[in-house]
């Protein structure tokens, strides 16, 4: 995507504002009356101690003061932090519509050395309590007014989910029993049984989730709950949901009930599950219906909460899976089908290194493979994430192609915080993945700038795919080369979208499609036309035109 005079428009139009609500902001596409789907969903995701700090009181908890390494500390971001931006719009103006957040849940206490100082589980995946939220986040409330204003926005909420492991062990932070946990062996991944029967790396004990015989509480979470004052009620929960499903009280069923209370108490939508490929497939088939059964019960006791009619939706991340292989992950002994065992959409390690295929090719592979091998699946493409060395544009020098690519590529869109503001991904005197978790670059949106051009062409792409379930779970259908020219169509939504249209006289051929009459609009410039003689006529200085039907 080529900025052409888009830039320079921007900087005018932006020139007399300075406020920070406004600075987030563009004009918003008129609404479509499209209903939510999933497949075509466009997904921000951010890790909460990064994202922005809303309350600054609850920065500092469980006695974490030891300084750590760079950028591996606690920054204080938290929920209060998501809540302004929800309220700002600053996700609406995105066309975002499901936040996704690291684990809430409560973290060890103590401070691990992996090899670049001392950590902490600021990015949520070192469990010590799945039962209560950790502090440093915020609280209850606090997730329950995240979830209700993002829904009177319509934007769903997809938590991360992890049952393989705890957190390390500390001085602060005991091993869990040997019957709930495993310390080694270290996986070799060199087959399906040593990638899933051991610990992913050492000190991160292995949840025994294989085991189908009863196991007592950790004798740690007793006394926790004792001081704090729930045990009786922790007790009394865990009986009923055990008796309902009739389940063994394995350390797997234990953490799959307190997982998902966070559904049934609070209506999150969608759970994002850690490390799927080092857990037994068979794990996920049983969390999959907990999880849309507590949803279905959220709903039955939350009518006038109802978005809609959409099941609770189950992604999963298995780490270097790719679109090409279908609905199967080879391990190097055996295949496995995770879309057969609970998920509805996988996460493509594909896509962050397409920079060498063009538009056509890379959009016509994943719309054959979602439309055929696929069968109602789908996967959520990125260009950076969390724990991803190998990003799409590590140094931030093709942003806006990057983007371009993200948000039209058939599938689910996964922004990672600070794609749309170029947050660098390299940062001085940080190791490892730290780098990808800086904090998130607020203070580079201003007037005039080049962040703030980029931004806003994520907005007009975003809004463009909110409104429209055709660009990410459309069929498509090539209408010319080159310029690159497609049209995608899911139910009665479609779309005609124009790439490296470098003419800013453009003609677009509807013939077949569009009647003549008919009124169109150019999302991502605002100009409206008319089809006549069986073409749109449109002058823009952009090279993307996004065409939508208008009445």
């Amino acid at each position: 995507m080529k900025k052409v005079l888009f830039s320079i428009a921007l900087g005018s139009l932006f020139l007399t504002s300075c406020s920070k609500t406004t600075l987030q902001s563009t004009q918003q596409i008129s609404k479509s009356n499209q209903p939510f789907v999933w497949n075509g969903a466009n997904v921000y995701f951010l890790l909460t101690d990064r994202f922005n700090n809303g309350d600054t009181t609850n920065d500092v908890n469980y006695g974490r003061t030891q300084e750590t390494a760079k950028l591996r500390g606690f920054e204080g971001g938290d929920l209060r932090g998501v809540i302004q931006k929800i309220e700002e719009g600053y996700f609406t103006n995105l066309g975002v519509n499901a936040i996704w957040m690291t684990p809430l849940v409560e973290q060890i206490h103590g401070a691990v050395d992996e090899g670049q100082g001392p950590t902490y589980g600021f990015h949520g995946y070192w469990t010590k309590d799945w039962t209560t939220l950790d502090k440093n986040f915020g609280t209850e409330k606090d997730l329950e007014e995240l979830v209700n204003k993002a829904h009177a926005k319509g934007i769903r909420i997809m938590l991360d989910a992890v049952i393989n492991h705890t957190g390390p062990v500390t001085e602060l932070d005991e091993v869990y029993p040997a019957d709930w946990v495993r310390v080694s062996p270290h996986c070799t991944y060199d087959n399906y049984v040593n990638t899933t029967s051991c610990t992913l790396v050492k000190n991160l004990p292995d949840i025994l989730t294989n085991k189908e015989e009863d196991v007592a509480l950790p004798m740690q979470l007793l006394e926790k709950w004792q001081k704090e004052g729930r045990l009786k009620q922790e007790i009394e929960e865990l009986n009923t949901f055990f008796a309902k499903y009739n389940l063994p009280k394995a350390p797997k069923y234990y953490i799959m009930k307190w997982l998902s209370d966070y559904i049934r108490d609070y209506g999150i939508d969608a759970y994002r599950v850690d490390t799927v490929k080092h857990t037994e497939e068979e794990v996920w088939k049983v969390f999959a219906v907990i999880c849309k059964d507590a949803f279905k019960e959220y709903k039955e006791n939350n009518p006038h909460k109802v978005l809609d009619n959409n099941e609770f939706f189950l992604l999963g991340e298995v780490y270097n899976y790719t679109i090409n292989e279908g609905q199967n992950f080879s391990f190097p002994d055996k295949k496995v089908n995770y879309f057969e065992h609970g998920f509805d959409a996988l996460i493509n390690f594909d896509l962050r290194s397409s920079q060498n295929e063009t538009y056509q090719k890379l959009f016509n592979r994943y719309d054959d493979i979602i439309h055929n091998e696929m069968k109602g699946k789908t996967v959520m493409n990125y260009i950076s994430s969390h724990d991803d060395g190998s990003p799409y544009d590590k140094k931030r020098q093709n942003a806006w192609d990057a983007g371009t690519k993200l948000l039209l590529t058939p599938g689910i869109s996964q922004i990672y915080y600070g794609d749309e503001t170029a947050r660098p991904l390299v940062v001085e005197g940080a190791e490892g993945d730290a780098n990808l978790r800086s904090l998130m670059n607020w203070e580079a949106i201003q007037p005039n700038s080049e962040t703030l051009s980029l931004l806003n062409h994520y907005q007009k792409l975003g809004q463009f795919r909110n409104n429209h379930p055709a660009v990410g779970a459309g069929k498509q259908t090539v209408l010319k080369a080159e310029p690159y020219i497609f049209h995608r169509k899911y139910n009665d939504d479609e779309v005609i979208i124009a790439l490296d249209y470098f003419r800013e006289d453009k003609m677009i051929e509807v013939v077949g499609l569009w009647k003549d009459g008919t009124k169109v609009r150019d999302a991502y410039s605002g100009i409206t036309s008319v089809v006549k003689n069986g073409r749109v006529m449109i002058s823009t200085a952009s090279d993307v035109v996004l065409l939508e039907r208008i009445k």
